[in-house]
């Protein structure tokens, strides 16, 4: 299994497609303070209630220079369907072959009931502009998360 990665190190590269129809890299947020969240299904009570706040604090997280990136293994035309159902604005990205969640560290046994299954683990890294993980924060409670982050955004140099 690989190693998850921790503050002070690079952070892993990706390359998906959004919910647009088209791609998002790394590489494209070179220079950028970047959030990327991670959360295991649009449409669900907590990870909509997420991405709406994200939704909410977008401007302000602009205003800092930071770009919003949510991940799941949904497909991009579901992100697609998911955003315009909630009017949402930051980038969904879609990754279906797991890659990227387990560069993070984020596809995760879980257990259900006594069912143990695979599945993301509910994280968020802030990347600074030299694409070192300032901020991590692993199996995220949703309640008061994003203005944390905000928080971490706002106290980055």
């Amino acid at each position: 299994m690989a190693t998850k990665p921790e503050v002070g190190t690079k952070a892993p590269i990706f390359e998906l497609d959004t919910d647009t129809g088209g791609r998002i890299s790394s590489a494209d947020l070179t220079g950028k303070k970047v959030v990327v969240y991670f959360y295991p299904k649009d449409d669900t009570s907590g990870c909509t209630k997420q991405a709406i706040e994200f939704s909410a604090l977008e401007d302000q997280f602009d205003r800092l220079g930071a770009r919003i990136v949510g991940i799941s293994a949904d497909s991009p035309q579901k992100h697609d369907k998911f955003k315009a159902k909630h009017n949402l604005t930051i980038t969904l990205a879609s990754d279906e072959q797991h890659q990227t969640l387990q560069a993070y560290g984020v596809w995760v046994e879980k257990n259900m009931y006594g069912r143990k299954f695979m599945g993301i683990e509910r994280s968020t890294f802030l990347i600074n502009e030299d694409g070192i993980i300032s901020s991590v924060w692993r199996k995220v409670r949703v309640p008061g998360h994003v203005e944390a982050v905000l928080a971490a955004v706002k106290s980055l140099k």
